[in-house]
């Protein structure tokens, strides 16, 4: 008969605990001290197993005692990975994603216990939730302007997520785990191994502005000269985002040779507003062609900011934005959204986003009878074939007429 081996002082102990076993190891800590660190199990060998994993982990280096939550662990990820490396407008998205919708949800769960269900779970509700309830967008108007979540379930707006925002959202979980992957501290990425559904959302998308829409928007405000006029030129007809129209200066602009540069963007990053390098493709490195009217509302434009100048005097700041406040300073985004909104109510159109307005992009350039080579290249089209299926829905002729009468009206 064997003597049983007697345990040296610190390698812990295993005994029955609740409905299974437990076990410890003395490790040491990170910060240098010493403690305990437990493990759990069904059944003796389950505990026995651990017990000894925790050892080869303390002979192997610092031990954590306690796992940090998933909210912890991102507030370090955000701060010491994201933001160093990454660009501010692309780290404040990692950070309005992981506040707005990872933190709530999965942030109180310990890191190390996070589970492939738990995350499919989340995923999952992701898809059914109404963001204007769950953020309380319409709670925070005044009482006099709420119209949805905060008058009751029955006027609910149904502002769900598209598929490809469930799935960027979970791409950030997933990067932010697999970072902790990499620095060791766990051993599988879960949220890498969550499905995201590719089936359509039932929410049905806002529809762009037909080419008489687009026609009513412009005339309105160049009847009223509206100093933004040539910007809703350029995002209607080139299909130019609002950062890139707000950070574009006169140095790309060559109304000679009738083309533009989309150098720069102008964002609001937290309380910081940015003017920052757009995200170059090799389809972005060609100079965009400018038709006919963009020519001309670019020259009106110029005009009315030679105004602008004179009329500032010693306190304009010349900082070469093409859109600009009276001092030359740049164009808030937001109020630019402010302008735009007003501008639909006053020209009596479809309430659309800015966003939108891209689609309506080619459909405009053929009702203006802009060449279909330089529709191509607007459109970045690599085939010809292509385009041409965008001049097949032509607008009629008396939209046609109309929209080419209003570029001769600015030249």
């Amino acid at each position: 008969m064997t003597a049983k081996r007697q345990r040296h002082n610190g390698e812990g102990s295993i005994y029955p605990y609740r409905n299974g076993y437990a076990a410890y190891v003395w490790v040491t800590k990170p910060d240098g001290s010493r403690d305990r660190k437990y493990a759990y199990g069904k059944d003796r060998e389950e505990t026995h197993d651990k017990w000894l994993a925790l050892h080869a982990a303390a002979k192997a280096g610092p031990v954590a005692t306690k796992s940090p939550t998933v909210g912890q662990y991102l507030a370090y990820w955000l701060k010491e990975v994201v933001e160093p490396y990454l660009r501010p407008t692309a780290a404040a998205t990692y950070e309005s994603h992981v506040r707005i919708h990872i933190a709530p949800h999965l942030g109180a769960k310990s890191r190390d216990k996070l589970t492939v269900r738990d995350v499919q779970t989340w995923v999952n509700r992701l898809a059914d939730l109404c963001q204007c309830c769950e953020q309380g967008k319409d709670a925070a108007r005044p009482p006099e302007k709420r119209r949805c979540c905060a008058l009751g379930k029955a006027q609910c707006c149904e502002q769900t997520l598209s598929v490809r925002s469930i799935r960027d959202i979970r791409d950030v979980l997933r990067s932010a785990l697999g970072n902790a992957v990499r620095e060791e501290v766990l051993t599988k990425n879960v949220a890498a191994l969550a499905r995201v559904s590719n089936a359509k959302r039932s929410k049905r998308k806002a529809k762009p502005w037909t080419a008489d829409e687009a026609k009513q928007f412009l005339e309105s405000a160049r009847d009223d000269d509206d100093p933004l006029f040539a910007a809703y030129v350029l995002i209607l007809v080139l299909g130019m985002r609002k950062g890139e129209v707000l950070g574009l200066t006169w140095d790309v602009v060559d109304l000679e040779g009738r083309e533009l540069d989309v150098q720069r963007q102008l964002q609001r990053v937290g309380r910081q507003l940015l003017h920052t390098d757009t995200a170059k493709t090799e389809a972005s490195e060609v100079p965009l062609p400018l038709p006919d009217i963009c020519a001309a509302a670019l020259r009106v434009r110029r005009k009315q900011q030679e105004a602008d100048r004179a009329a500032a005097g010693e306190v304009w700041e010349d900082r070469d934005f093409v859109f600009s406040t009276r001092h030359g300073t740049p164009y808030e985004p937001r109020n630019f959204n402010r302008s735009f909104d007003a501008r639909c109510e006053k020209a009596k159109v479809r309430r659309i986003t800015v966003h939108n307005t891209r689609d309506t992009c080619g459909t405009l350039l053929v009702a203006l009878d802009v060449h279909p080579r330089v529709v191509m290249q607007i459109l970045r089209h690599t085939k010809i074939a292509v385009t041409m299926e965008v001049y097949a829905k032509a607008p009629d002729k008396q939209t046609r007429d109309a929209l080419r009468r209003l570029g001769d009206w600015l030249d």
